[in-house]
């Protein structure tokens, strides 16, 4: 089993990052919605969904969506939430899910960059492209590697709900690595999380070869522009 879904589908995965900003996500999809003046009615389909906590705040505002996730656990707690017009489904992101039938493809949070060959990444934007009507929109939100890495803590120390967390992260072969050691109770258990430190440069390689062109690129959540020493962000919208 690859490391991705071995740890995605881990209970473990979902305690040290559930306190990830709801508020600050939310105001993000609002920027998002109305920058890009996405009609309600609209079909979207979120990629790397994990419990849909996205995809059901964009069926809030009105769009009828489906949300994927490799994760059978994940997509599980995420079907809790279903309604008419919003849908989960367990679906690797390499392959095409509908072609040709969702006006917005949207792959959030640093949801990217897992697997071994740049062949994978680029069968995965390659599918997205193909999930997407003419003329539809891609959004991509990464992180900004250059200011991640310049700003790497070696490692972290983290209590949540009595589990012990202790991070160790590095730069190796292109790629941020996190190697987690869990302490819960008398058990120990080990993971490790692998993300390619992709560029700009990169995703626009990945993106031109889907035959999309990128029509506006933002460093942060409220969509200001992006600069590569100083923005949090990497956020990528594409047209089809």
């Amino acid at each position: 089993m690859s490391w991705f879904a071995n740890w995605f589908d881990s209970s473990y995965y979902h305690i040290l990052y559930k306190n990830r900003d709801e508020k600050e996500a939310r105001l993000f999809i609002d920027n998002l919605v109305q920058h890009l003046q996405i009609p309600q009615g609209s079909a979207l389909i979120d990629i790397a969904c994990g419990k849909g906590r996205h995809a059901t705040y964009f069926n809030s505002l009105g769009l009828d969506v489906v949300g994927v996730d490799l994760s059978p656990n994940s997509i599980a707690a995420a079907t809790k939430n279903e309604n008419e017009n919003l849908q989960f489904a367990v679906h690797d992101m390499r392959e095409v899910y509908q072609k040709n039938s969702f006006d917005v493809v949207t792959n959030l949070f640093t949801s990217f960059g897992y697997f071994e060959g740049n062949t994978d990444e680029q069968k995965a934007i390659n599918a997205m492209a193909s999930n997407l009507k003419s003329e539809g929109i891609l959004i991509i939100d990464f992180m900004n590697v250059k200011k991640v890495i310049a700003n790497l803590a070696a490692s972290e120390h983290k209590t949540i709900d009595s589990i012990i967390f202790n991070i160790r992260r590095k730069v190796k072969a292109g790629r941020i690595i996190k190697d987690i050691e869990i302490i819960d109770g008398t058990e120990k258990q080990y993971f490790q999380e692998k993300v390619k430190a992709i560029t700009l440069a990169d995703y626009s390689e990945f993106i031109s070869n889907a035959g999309l062109k990128i029509i506006d690129i933002f460093g942060n959540y409220k969509l200001e522009g992006f600069n590569a020493t100083s923005s949090d962000r990497l956020i990528l919208i594409c047209k089809k």
